[in-house]
């Protein structure tokens, strides 16, 4: 059995062997050099986490690569996401005249109120697609469950909320403009 100096010895080693070659490989694949440093520490954070799953000697580097890229493409999802976020503030900023936001607040608390009578489930697929942008694959991966489960949960819970707020005048899928927006196609 192995000792949890043994595994710092080794994380050690696998750092210094690996780290110079693990930026450079993040360097060229971001657009700002300061984002390569974020990706090499959270590539490394995993590797201290999972420091007995590392394969021995060479091995060690293609699996650093490996977490390196999934760190590289939740990044780059992150980046689309704060992307099409500030696209939408930018639209509604310009869109047109202020609104009060006290407008809005009457609806928002009925929203509130119709999401806590939600199961705990179905209140979580709804809002990390709807208020976090979260596509269903991706809500699954959060949840862990299958994808095909959260598009029927993500179904039910929106009609459960229209039935539970009463909004006759919204088209399907979409409860009150304070809550719902349009969902982009997933790629499957």
């Amino acid at each position: 059995m192995t000792s949890a100096i043994d595994h710092e010895d080794r994380f050690r080693r696998v750092y210094a062997d690996h780290f110079e070659a693990l930026l450079a490989y993040a360097i060229r694949r971001v657009d700002r050099p300061e984002d390569a440093s974020d990706i090499v520490a959270e590539t490394f954070l995993v590797a201290w986490r999972r420091v007995r799953e590392i394969p021995p000697d060479t091995e060690a580097k293609l699996w650093l690569y490996g977490v390196a890229r999934r760190v590289l493409a939740n990044h780059h999802r992150g980046d689309q996401r704060r992307d099409r976020l500030g696209d939408r503030l930018r639209q509604r900023l310009t869109g047109g005249p202020a609104v009060d936001p006290g407008t809005e607040v009457p609806d928002r608390l009925v929203v509130r109120a119709a999401l806590a009578r939600l199961g705990e489930l179905d209140r979580e697929v709804l809002t990390l697609t709807v208020w976090d942008g979260l596509e269903p694959r991706e809500v699954a991966t959060v949840l862990g469950v299958n994808a095909a489960a959260v598009r029927t949960r993500l179904s039910r819970a929106r009609g459960r909320l229209r039935e539970l707020i009463g909004d006759e005048r919204a088209s399907s899928g979409h409860v009150l403009d304070v809550l719902t927006r349009l969902i982009p196609e997933e790629g499957r």
